[in-house]
């Protein structure tokens, strides 16, 4: 089996579209470009794995320890 080189703009689609866009690269050049498409696919879940990280991790962690506090209670 002869391994078809892609194109490194294969790289795009998880850097602009994180895990999704990794899982569509992998299955449109994992023929040609086995490699290729698994780092696609790495590079898909790494990018989101960091966006969850910086993201959502704190957002959660956050909530938890802020105190409640009605909005509509005056302080009169």
């Amino acid at each position: 089996m002869e391994v078809k080189r892609r194109s490194s703009w294969w790289f795009l689609l998880p850097i602009l579209f994180s895990v999704i866009g990794g899982i569509i690269a992998y299955f449109i050049i994992k023929e040609d470009d086995p490699k290729k498409a698994k780092n696609c696919l790495l590079l898909g879940a790494i990018l989101t794995a960091i966006g969850l990280a910086i993201f959502v991790i704190p957002i959660l962690v956050g909530m938890s320890f802020m105190p409640h506090t009605d909005m509509f209670e005056s302080s009169f």
